[in-house]
């Protein structure tokens, strides 16, 4: 089926292996609009890199497991030959490390194999529209792995501050808390029946401890961990 409403760019070179998959990658290619003439196939990276020599590609669709190597080293050579090149890559691994890395590589997209051909030719058909298609179920698992980074993120967070509270004493605590409201030490001294020395004292050891050298920057930095509301 054409469709003359999407810019269909030319040649295309598709990098697969397997036959069966070759057939159905071209079929879904020909109902959207493409010409037998415009489409080149190779089963390995070296025939993949003597095609791009002889053919100044625009858009390619590219398997990762190949017999002579990774698809990640054609895909570095498209966007090094020209930046602009779409890139959609169909393969069988699933792993963020594989997506990342393609998407790192340069990849425009990326869908697994087993997705039906109405899915392959929407995800082919956002490519060429501008979009950057991620199969769902890897983009369930990025997800997925992004939450549960950012919860170890805030249990870090949280056990540095804990650490930080700890590493301050009741009493260094207490005094925090008067110096974020603007107290001197003087002041400090009398609410707290204290030497004016000994407050001094305390406010050089909450200094070192939160790394800061003045006032101000010592309640930033205790409000940052959790130190102070």
């Amino acid at each position: 089926m054409v469709n003359n409403e999407l810019s269909l760019p030319v040649p295309v070179i598709i990098v697969e292996d397997e036959p069966l998959i070759q057939i159905r990658l071209k079929e879904i290619l020909l109902d959207i609009g493409y010409t037998p003439e415009n489409l080149f196939f190779a089963a390995t990276l070296s025939q993949a890199h003597a095609l791009l020599e002889k053919h100044s590609v625009s858009f390619a669709l590219v398997d990762l497991g190949l017999p002579d190597g990774n698809g990640l080293d054609f895909i570095k050579t498209l966007k090094k030959y020209d930046p602009s090149i779409l890139v959609l890559v169909v393969s069988a691994w699933s792993t963020e490390d594989a997506i990342l890395t393609a998407i790192s590589a340069g990849a425009t997209g990326y869908l697994l194999k087993e997705r039906d051909n109405l899915e392959v030719m929407l995800s082919i058909r956002s490519v060429l529209r501008g979009g950057a298609p991620i199969d769902p179920f890897i983009a369930q698992k990025i997800l997925k792995k992004l939450h549960l980074d950012q919860i170890a993120t805030q249990e870090s967070d949280q056990i540095k501050k804990s650490e930080k509270m700890e590493v301050l004493s009741k009493r260094e605590q207490e005094i925090l808390v008067l110096v974020s409201q603007g107290l001197s030490n003087k002041e400090i001294a009398e609410l707290l029946n204290l030497s004016r020395y000994t407050i001094e004292s305390h406010v050089k050891h909450i200094y070192r401890k939160l790394s800061v050298s003045t006032r101000i920057m010592a309640v930033d930095a205790a409000r940052a961990l959790g130190i102070l509301d």
